[in-house]
C-alpha cells in the first residue's frame, strides 16, 4: 500500500512538474515573442484603432468595399483584391476586435457595426458610390450598412453569403462545442502554450490556396494571444441580432446584386457530422441553396452563379476569384 501511494505520489509531482514547465515555457515565449506587425494603417474611429488596407487608385468606377465572414481576416481577399486593384479602388478592413484591430471598449449594436465602417471609411478619405462585398456573415453586415446609408452603396455582392433565416432553417441551434473550443484554444493561447508547440512541431500549412506568406502571417496572429478566438467567440454569441437586423432591412429594388454560391457545402466530414446527428445533409444543402437563390431575388436585378468551390475556396482559391472578379468588374463598369 505504501509503495502505491509513492508511485502516486511520484506521479503526481512528474505531472505537476510537466504543467509549470509548460506554464513558465508558455510565459516565455509570450515575453519574447514579436507582436504581430498589421499589414495596414490604424486610424482612431471614436476611440477604437480599426485596421484598415487600401489598394488601387480612385477613379471613376465605384469604390469596392471587403467584408469578410465571422472568422476571417483581410487576407482571405488576396486573389479578389490582386485581380481589381488595376482597375478601381478596393478596401478591405477588420471589424473591431479581429485580427488588427483594437476591441471597443463598449458593446456594440448590429447597427454600431455599420457606422463603425461609415466612420471609418470617412476618416480614410474614402467617398462613395460603394460596391460591398461580403462573405459568409460580410453579407448580413453589408445588408445593414445598405440599409442605414442606401444612397452611397451602388451595388451589392454575396459570397455564399449567410441567410438572416439561416439558424432558424437549418436548425443552427448548439453552438456550445464550438464554445468550449474557442474559450479553451484563448486560453492556451494567452499562457502561450499554443504558439510554444506550433514552435516546436512547426507543422505545414495545409491550405495552399494563398500564398505561404499569408498564411504564416495568419497562423503568428492567431497563436500571439488569445484575442482571436475570443472575437470570434463574441461574434458567434451576436450572429442572432445580426442575421435579425439584416432581415429587417429595406427591399433592395432593382440595385444590381450578385450571388456566389459555393457548389461544395460541405465537405465529407461534416456530412458525416450530420447523419450521426440524425440530420440528412441532402436536405440541408437544399435548403442552403434555395436561401441563396433568395438572396438573388431581394433585388430584381440580381444574378446568381455557382462556383466550383467549399465556403472557403469560393475566395482563396484563384481560379474561383478570378470568376468572381470578372462579375464584379463588369458591375462595376455599368454603373
Amino acid at each position: 500500500m505504501k509503495l502505491i501511494l509513492k508511485i502516486f505520489k511520484w506521479i503526481g509531482k512528474f505531472l505537476a512538474g510537466i504543467l509549470i514547465l509548460l506554464i513558465v515555457s508558455g510565459a516565455c515565449y509570450r515575453l519574447f515573442s514579436s507582436k504581430p506587425i498589421p499589414p495596414g494603417k490604424l486610424i482612431d474611429v471614436n476611440g477604437t484603432k480599426l485596421h484598415i488596407r487600401t489598394e488601387g487608385q480612385k477613379n471613376d468606377l465605384p469604390t469596392l468595399v471587403l467584408e469578410a465572414g465571422a472568422s476571417g481576416g483581410t487576407d482571405v481577399f488576396y486573389w479578389i483584391v490582386e485581380g481589381l486593384k488595376k482597375n478601381m479602388r478596393v478596401v478591405r478592413y477588420d471589424r473591431e476586435g479581429k485580427w488588427y484591430s483594437e476591441a471597443s471598449k463598449d458593446s456594440l449594436s448590429s447597427e454600431d457595426y455599420a457606422r463603425q465602417l461609415h466612420k471609418l471609411l470617412e476618416k480614410n478619405d474614402e467617398k462613395p458610390p460603394y460596391i460591398l462585398v461580403g462573405h459568409s456573415l460580410g453579407g448580413p453586415y453589408n445588408q445593414i450598412f445598405r440599409d442605414l446609408y442606401p444612397n452611397e452603396v451602388k451595388g451589392l455582392v454575396f459570397l455564399d453569403s449567410s441567410h438572416p433565416e439561416q439558424r432558424e432553417r437549418l436548425a443552427q441551434t448548439d453552438f456550445s462545442k464550438q464554445e468550449i473550443l474557442l474559450k479553451s484554444f484563448s486560453i492556451l493561447a494567452d499562457m502561450g502554450i499554443t504558439g510554444l508547440y506550433y514552435k516546436i512541431i512547426n507543422p505545414k500549412v495545409k491550405n495552399t490556396e494563398l500564398p505561404k506568406d499569408l498564411q504564416t502571417r495568419r497562423r503568428d496572429r492567431l497563436l500571439y494571444s488569445g484575442k482571436v478566438p475570443r472575437r470570434t467567440l463574441k461574434e458567434v454569441n451576436i450572429i442572432e441580432n445580426i442575421l435579425l437586423r439584416a432581415g429587417q432591412a429595406s427591399s433592395l429594388d432593382s440595385l444590381p446584386v450578385l450571388v456566389f454560391t459555393a457548389a461544395e457545402k460541405y465537405r465529407e466530414s461534416q456530412k458525416e457530422k450530420y447523419r450521426n446527428e440524425g440530420i440528412d445533409p441532402e436536405k440541408q444543402v437544399q435548403l442552403w441553396f434555395e436561401m441563396q437563390k433568395e438572396l438573388k431575388e431581394l433585388s430584381t436585378n440580381g444574378k446568381q452563379f455557382y462556383i466550383d468551390g467549399s465556403h472557403s475556396s469560393i475566395i482563396t482559391k484563384k481560379e474561383n476569384a478570378e470568376i468572381i472578379n470578372k462579375e464584379i468588374l463588369l458591375m462595376a463598369e455599368s454603373l
